[in-house]
């Protein structure tokens, strides 16, 4: 005779969602991953924050066809007694059933392979133009192509941290430390950490590290209330500093993304050589960033004075900030809110946190693949070469539901952005706001 089922309901499901008792579930099939957790390929992290809850809709847009046979041993005997799939979730998941079919998911194109001969062909040209040349302006030249050179990486690095664009694992992984920690000094350890959050929390101001930019930036007036950091742990502090410096957000947002790369630097550097953390690969990311704080500083010593080493890096750093700034108009202008994700409604929070960038087909190698943000959410396995034929399904999708699909030109998304840095640096000027007092500050704004 068959076994007869046990079930638990999903209120039993959410009393386990602790460090040692973390279960989640899957199709109605309840896991218990406390200790799978430590060996996730995706962190720790992304189980951890959606812990206790049915996590379908995400567990389908993150693993392949593969992973499934991983949950067997995972299995806990119980089932979720009141399992309910919404019909947006079920239009969501024919949709990755019939993505899986025609088989988009394993069609990446030679993107990957033009990707790293063109950064191949800028590095070389960027060290020509340093090495071999006497001109300030070819000098300049080449920190313009080491910008672009760094942007390009930035993206194989990205598409090889969601999916596999080598033929194995082992040259992804190689794809990944060459792209990301030898050649942009930033740790793709450090990427996925962040990462893998900010997809599965995306726009929660306490969930998402890609909002969390206090005292520099806030993009919602309830960071005012110095809200606490889930992901790092400690709180985002409002006080006065952070409020002058977000009253002028939306004057100093360009000039601080000219000055990004600083903070990734640190970042990377921060999570590398922290004892309290678990880093996959610590000592394979350790020795990439190496690499790259070997050959660039090289490269910047064969210039000939020290302004011209300040200007190549300047500038070298302000191209690359094209792409910072991208990344924030995909979601600063979009909708936030306070809490833990809700796994169960994924399609639904992907479309109210991120921003489309509108762009003609030749542009697609400048901007990634990433202008089809919500795509790349909804579907973060999906090669980039497929982003562009699957949008209008997308859209299709969020006006039979009624959900919002945002796309803008790249003009468009920046005065978005600067509207929604400006309303909250308004709000931030009103002394009426409750902070910690500060004299200076209060001489200084007395008259407006």
């Amino acid at each position: 005779m068959a076994e007869e089922k046990k079930y638990i309901t999903s209120e039993d499901l959410k009393q386990h969602n602790k460090p040692g008792d973390l279960w989640i579930s899957i199709q109605g099939k309840v896991y218990d991953v406390s200790e799978w957790v430590k060996r996730h390929p995706g962190g720790e992290v992304a189980i951890a924050n959606v812990a206790g809850q049915d996590v379908t809709d995400a567990f389908i847009a993150y693993h392949p066809g593969t992973a499934w046979k991983n949950l067997d041993g995972l299995f806990t005997g119980y089932h979720l007694e009141d399992y309910a799939v919404s019909d947006v979730s079920k239009d969501y998941r024919r949709l990755a059933a019939e993505f899986s079919k025609l088989g988009l998911f394993d069609k990446k194109g030679h993107v990957a392979v033009s990707a790293l001969v063109a950064v191949a062909v800028l590095f070389a040209l960027v060290v020509y133009g340093v090495v071999c040349c006497d001109s300030l302006w070819a000098h300049l030249g080449a920190a313009v192509l080491l910008g672009f050179l760094w942007i390009q990486s930035a993206y194989v690095g990205h598409d090889s941290g969601h999916y596999q664009v080598m033929t194995t694992r082992g040259y992804n992984k190689l794809a990944q430390m060459l792209a990301g920690n030898c050649l942009t000094g930033i740790s793709i350890a450090w990427w996925k950490w962040t990462h893998n959050a900010h997809h599965l929390a995306v726009n929660s101001l306490d969930y998402d590290p890609d909002l969390q930019h206090i005292p520099v930036f806030a993009v919602s007036t309830r960071l005012f209330k110095s809200i606490r950091s889930v992901f790092y742990g400690r709180n985002l502090d409002f006080d006065p500093v952070a409020r002058f410096l977000v009253s002028y957000q939306h004057w100093t947002f360009y000039p601080v993304m000219c000055v990004a790369r600083v903070n990734l630097y640190l970042q990377t550097f921060l999570l590398l050589f922290s004892p309290k953390r678990i880093v996959p690969d610590r000592a394979l990311n350790i020795a990439g960033i190496l690499v790259f704080w070997t050959w660039f500083p090289l490269l910047v010593a064969c210039l000939p004075n020290w302004p011209e080493r300040f200007a190549f890096v300047l500038t070298s750093f302000a191209v690359t900030s094209i792409q910072h700034v991208q990344f924030c108009l995909n979601h600063f202008p979009a909708n936030v809110y306070l809490g833990p994700p809700r796994a169960n409604d994924w399609f639904e929070k992907q479309t109210r946190g991120t921003v489309d960038i509108s762009c003609p087909s030749w542009m697609d190698w400048f901007h990634g693949g990433l202008q089809f943000q919500l795509e790349h959410h909804l579907f973060p396995r999906l090669p980039r070469c497929q982003l562009r034929k699957v949008s209008p399904v997308v859209q299709d999708l969020c006006k039979k539901h009624n959900l919002p699909y945002r796309s803008y030109s790249f003009l468009e998304a920046n005065v978005w952005t600067i509207k929604t840095l400006r309303a909250v640096a308004v709000q931030a000027r009103d002394l009426a706001n409750p902070v910690p007092k500060n004299l200076v500050w209060e001489a200084v704004h007395t008259h407006g």
